[in-house]
């Protein structure tokens, strides 16, 4: 099992230490490096930054949201990171949520699996540099009877395969990433739920490609806080699990919310919605279980974090990101070395 960072959205205050947090995880060994977008930062920038002031880490977007970018315009800053970064590159896709999707980019939400399955086709035929035509459903290149032509990318990536991840939450887009991508990237991971919630759903499209589970980046992301009380740290994340428990999308379509039912959360999950929707935030946070905080996280004592490291990795993570948090930068970093030291411990490094 590897390790990555996720240093989130960008703009918050804390761009410098971001990049100090990147720079010291490439000195780690650390093996990948994401960036979020939602309707602020954009990831690519972001990660065009963090490739040009470290030497050997990965970069890599999660995500890049589909209603936000033209396929051909995904593939040609795909290869263009690439290039510029010695093949550092890793493109992590998703469609994004109804509210973003319609509110900020005004892209119709519907189909979200077709149109995903369309994209990924798209931008690989883009990057693999054939001349670009498709007829599907969401896309039509060239448009017909005008003067388009099936036009080549002039951009040479460093390598002829950039790895394609796919942010994943329900059971049809897991088997979907299974079947079409090479890694997928998953939030509010339980190593306990993990088999039920996410990679029985994966192995199943990778068997529908006729592929098994070898060589496929599990990837999730876990908020990680070093200490003795780990009550106390858990509440630091009760504002950000009640955020996407309860307020991210809508009353019925909140697949965050429906990944805390599946993983045996159902009575809580609709009372930490009910609350967030009626503008009781901080009532919300306060229903949010203590377990779902520590299942989905790693907090506590090195001892107890590589202990649940070597869950992750029985359970079948590839690839653990770790999100290190801390009120100053000096806390950040004593997080993610500590993630390094967890591993050693775990045996798994």
């Amino acid at each position: 099992m590897r390790l990555g960072i996720n240093l989130g959205y960008w703009g918050a205050g804390m761009d410098g230490d971001n990049l100090a947090v990147a720079k010291e995880a490439d000195t780690l060994g650390y093996d990948v490096c994401w960036a979020a977008e939602a309707y602020g930062s954009d990831a690519p920038t972001v990660l065009t930054w963090v490739a040009a002031q470290t030497e050997r880490i990965d970069v890599g977007s999660a995500i890049m949201q589909i209603p936000a970018r033209q396929p051909a315009m995904t593939a040609m800053t795909a290869a263009t990171l690439d290039s510029l970064s010695g093949g550092r590159f890793r493109l992590g896709l998703g469609v994004s949520g109804p509210q973003v999707s319609e509110g900020w980019y005004g892209v119709k939400f519907d189909k979200p699996l077709s149109r995903t399955r369309e994209y990924v086709e798209i931008v690989r035929r883009a990057m693999s540099r054939e001349r670009l035509s498709y007829e599907g459903e969401h896309w039509t290149l060239p448009l017909p009877d005008g003067p388009g032509k099936p036009i080549k990318l002039t951009v040479h990536p460093e390598r002829e395969h950039i790895p394609l991840y796919i942010a994943a939450i329900g059971p049809k887009n897991l088997e979907q990433t299974g079947e079409i991508a090479d890694g997928a990237l998953l939030i509010f991971p339980s190593a306990d739920h993990l088999e039920d919630t996410a990679i029985k759903h994966l192995r199943a499209g990778r068997e529908k490609a006729g592929k098994t589970m070898d060589g496929f980046d599990v990837c999730p992301t876990l908020p990680l806080a070093i200490g003795d009380d780990v009550i106390g740290l858990a509440d630091m994340f009760r504002p950000y699990t009640a955020l996407y428990v309860g307020g991210m999308g809508s009353r019925k379509q909140n697949f965050y919310n429906q990944l805390a039912q599946r993983m045996g959360y159902e009575k809580e999950a609709v009372e930490i919605q009910d609350k967030y929707l009626s503008g009781d935030k901080q009532g919300a946070a306060a229903a949010v279980p203590h377990q779902l905080i520590d299942q989905t996280a790693l907090l506590g004592s090195v001892e107890r974090i590589a202990e649940r490291m070597q869950a992750y990795a029985a359970a079948g993570v590839t690839t653990l990101t770790l999100a290190p948090a801390g009120f100053t930068l000096d806390e950040r970093l004593t997080a993610l070395r500590a993630g390094t030291e967890a591993m050693e411990r775990a045996g798994l490094a």
